[in-house]
């Protein structure tokens, strides 16, 4: 072969190498670069957050105003879920005083969760009775009610339990005393143990929606 010829296809086999490399490494770098975020590490705020979301058991139940509802209302919106009931003595009112406290420390740029309290005790929790209840607590306190094994379901998918038990005349219920967050997919996102401070807890929001709304933006970025 002639020397020139020779020069040449060489010339053009390191040209054709390079480009693909180019190619390859520029492929490769923008995966890396929209590939999801890790979960934010918020242990110091009593808060495990998932990497993915994870499903919400099905339902059909009803709302406080009577409504029936089902888990495609959990769409849409953020939502702080707690397995609780109206007669509770110390918890319930507890951690929802602390979250009405939360709502109000949430950054107004930031979106506006809603606060569900699903029923435990559903035999004493009919809608009047809850939406008394939850009326003292602001209009973004919702609660949900109904069948007692469906709401053993759901509250189980948020990883949480509760067991009836009799104390002479007296009918209380343990229950689990986490908070749920549940994200706009309808998917639990997160779960923050107690105690809960609101401001720990407005905190652990805020961080949790910049995150996701971080990782949607890589999602739809070219």
């Amino acid at each position: 072969m002639d020397r020139s010829v020779r020069n040449t296809v060489v010339v053009l086999l390191l040209a054709v190498v390079l480009v693909f490399g180019l190619v390859v490494g520029r492929q490769v770098f923008l995966g890396d670069s929209q590939a999801p975020l890790p979960a934010p590490e918020l242990s110091e705020l009593n808060t495990f957050v998932y990497d993915q979301g994870r499903p919400v058991a099905a339902y059909q139940l009803v709302n406080e105003q009577g409504e029936a509802v089902t888990q495609e209302d959990l769409k849409g919106h953020w939502t702080f879920a707690f397995v609780g009931y109206t007669f509770c003595p110390d918890v319930c009112p507890a951690t929802l005083s602390n979250l009405r406290r939360a709502n109000q420390l949430i950054p107004a740029e930031l979106p506006r969760p809603s606060y569900l309290l699903i029923s435990a005790d559903p035999e004493r929790d009919t809608p009047e009775r809850l939406r008394e209840y939850l009326a003292f607590f602001g209009e973004d306190f919702q609660g949900i009610t109904g069948d007692l094994d469906t709401l053993r379901n759901l509250a189980k998918s948020l990883n949480a339990v509760f067991i009836h038990r009799q104390e002479g005349d007296l009918k209380l219920v343990d229950h689990s005393a986490h908070l749920a967050l549940i994200n706009p997919e309808g998917e639990l996102a997160a779960v923050i143990q107690p105690p809960h401070k609101p401001e720990a807890v407005a905190e652990a929001f805020g961080r949790i929606y910049q995150w996701a709304r971080q990782n949607r933006e890589r999602a739809v970025s070219p």
